[in-house]
């Protein structure tokens, strides 16, 4: 009897297998047999070429096998014959865009965009890598060169971005502004300006509006002159300034009160002086002192930041470097003393290894020093950073208890020192009208005397409201003669009126206060039906800055625009780049939340920060004794 085979399990459709088969014992089927001769062919798993080889044994069966192939293999279909193009399909393939084409104009404004946003140096459309890209991404389009930019692109985009913001300009009622000196890296001298205003959605918007070449004597008449061109320049009218936040520089002062322009000397800066003027201590100058050399030790020693890396890892401490004090940047002082206290048991190991660097080890009191100064700087070096708009918090958070006598007589040095130059009149009239119309503090921080002139309904004489020439010292200006001015031209001073206004104010100072976390412009903008003339009073004095920060970030954009490589970069053009940076990067809304910092409400905090560090001083803040509000020169001029 023939034995019967068993066909394969898993055929994919070859014809080999009608000549081949396996036994049924062959469970994995690894063993063909063929069917004519009943011989073993030897074969890897998936491979036939071996039984093709064997069929030749038996050239029929090898035939039809070959037949069977050639049957079942499909025809292999022609490609299609390519289309010639058209002769004018052709040219127009490899023609380059007409410059007058939508195409070629949107490329080039993408390019001029890019170049003034990203800050890039206009050679930078001849360089080789740039045209490759560009052609790679359109053939089509011939790229200008470095003179159409410069000349022509740049300027154009310049006029066009000025212009949108001069509209936008037209529709402000009031805005506040900000200045300040600076040297390029060639040491040309510029005059930086910048605006803030609230626009009819309740948002704070900023502007820099000049960066002028200033290669005048930088006396406080020229200095005057120039900030009123600006004004002029911009057609902004002068009586619609609220204020001019500026540093402590005798001649900026002195510009200001020329002009006759309201002044809030930045609190960054003044700050920044209180805190070193508490640091003049001589336990506080031996512990800097040795904080100083530790991360110059560190600093200037690759063996040392690799032990260093080596004890972290095994103290579990944060992989941090050490970091430098620069006398011009504000709380480097504070971050310095911080990461020494975090490394300070990784600092300790390194350095008692080496007999050479043993002396440089922190004492304990050091350490002692080091945190008390910690402890006194921390919350306040953070309160600077958010009144310019880097971030939000308070210095209520600081406890209290266990204050060593050298932070109490920081904070104290502190209070005194911010007291006495913030009791102007001016400045209190302004931080007062901009804490009250916070609707977060409202007359939390504002002497009891000046809450109920307001809310009595009386306000002040005429005489008082208006400013005019006399030899006495300007008087003290109660809330109500705010209000006073606020009406609008056309509105009588009718009983009425004033009986309109106090009951509106009396109803505002009724509600119940925002959240101290709430953004106090959307507040306002909830609530803007509720007062008519509370907002535009709101308008006028939360749009105030408390720093000088946004003219001095400016700076930092002018830094990367006046490189070494562009070094000669002409004054009016460097004056566009900034601008449309400026203008570009949209630096202009307030962060929710942070309104009142970047606005800033000034008193309110300042006296946040006065009450805080009377509760730590064990001094109480009290009424503030009027002072003589000439401007003088100080040791910051």
């Amino acid at each position: 009897m023939e034995e019967q085979l068993v066909p394969k399990r898993t055929n994919k459709g070859s014809v080999i297998w009608r000549f081949f088969g396996y036994r049924e014992e062959d469970v994995e089927q690894v063993k063909p047999i063929c069917k004519v001769c009943k011989k073993t062919v030897l074969t890897k798993v998936s491979s036939t070429t071996n039984m093709f080889h064997h069929l030749k044994t038996n050239p029929v069966q090898y035939e039809e096998s070959v037949t069977l192939r050639t049957s079942c293999t499909p025809a292999k279909t022609p490609p299609p014959a390519a289309r010639q193009m058209t002769l004018a399909a052709s040219f127009s393939k490899t023609t380059p865009y007409e410059k007058t084409s939508q195409r070629w104009s949107d490329i080039t404004d993408a390019i001029t965009n890019f170049i003034a946003q990203d800050m890039m140096p206009i050679n930078t459309v001849e360089k080789p890598g740039f045209r490759k890209l560009i052609k790679t991404l359109d053939p089509k389009y011939e790229m200008p060169g470095r003179r159409h930019f410069s000349e022509k692109a740049i300027p154009e985009l310049y006029t066009s971005e000025r212009q949108k913001l001069a509209r936008r300009l037209q529709d402000v009622t009031y805005f506040s502004s900000t200045t300040d000196l600076w040297s390029s890296r060639t040491m040309e001298p510029y005059l930086s300006f910048t605006v803030h205003f609230i626009d009819n959605n309740w948002e704070l918007n900023n502007a820099c509006l000049q960066t002028s070449f200033f290669p005048k004597d930088h006396t406080a008449e020229l200095l005057a002159e120039g900030l009123h061109e600006v004004l002029k320049a911009w057609d902004l009218p002068v009586n619609h300034q609220v204020c001019l936040t500026t540093d402590n520089g005798a001649n900026i002062v002195k510009a200001a009160r020329l002009n006759g322009w309201v002044r809030l000397q930045c609190f960054g800066h003044r700050l920044h002086l209180a805190i070193e003027k508490s640091m003049k201590d001589a336990r506080i100058d031996r512990a800097v002192g040795v904080c100083k050399k530790v991360v110059s030790s560190f600093s200037f020693s690759w063996k040392k930041r690799r032990e260093m890396a080596a004890v972290q890892r095994t103290l579990n401490l944060p992989p941090h470097q050490l970091i430098s004090e620069s006398p011009t940047r504000w709380g480097s002082r504070q971050h310095m003393i911080e990461r020494i206290l975090e490394q300070e048991q990784a600092i300790a190991q390194v350095l008692a290894a080496n007999k050479s660097s043993r002396h440089l080890v922190p004492t304990w009191q050091d350490v002692d020093v080091l945190e008390s100064v910690n402890k006194a700087l921390k919350p306040l070096v953070e309160f600077t950073d958010a009144l310019s708009g880097e971030g939000y918090v308070t210095v209520s958070f600081v406890k209290p208890e266990g204050d060593t006598d050298l932070t109490k007589s920081i904070r104290a040095t502190i209070m005194d020192y911010l007291k006495e130059k913030f009791d102007d009149v001016a400045t209190n009239d302004l931080l007062d009208m901009a804490g009250l119309l916070d609707p977060r503090f409202k007359t939390a921080y504002i002497d009891e005397d000046r809450v109920e002139s307001v809310t009595g309904g009386q306000p002040d004489d005429p005489s008082v409201a208006e400013p005019h020439a006399s030899t006495e010292p300007p008087k003290k200006k109660t809330l109500g003669s705010f209000f006073k001015k606020a009406r609008a031209p056309s509105t009588t001073t009718s009983g009425s009126s004033k009986e309109q206004l106090t009951t509106e104010l009396s109803t505002y100072l009724q509600t119940v206060d925002a959240d101290s976390e709430s953004d106090p412009l959307l507040w306002w903008k909830e609530h803007e039906q509720m007062f008519p003339n509370l907002r535009h009073l709101a308008k006028k004095y939360l749009c105030v800055q408390a720093t000088s920060s946004p003219s001095e970030r400016v700076f930092s954009t002018s830094g990367n625009v006046v490189t070494c490589h562009r070094a000669s970069l002409k004054p009016e053009a460097t004056h566009q780049r900034i601008f449309q940076v400026e203008r570009d990067g949209e630096p202009g809304h307030g962060h929710p939340g942070l309104v009142v910092l970047r606005q800033s409400p000034g008193k309110v905090w300042l006296r946040c920060l006065w009450s805080e560090l009377a509760t730590r001083s064990g001094r109480r803040h009290g009424g503030s004794e009027q002072r003589d509000a000439s401007v003088q020169s100080d040791e910051e001029s």
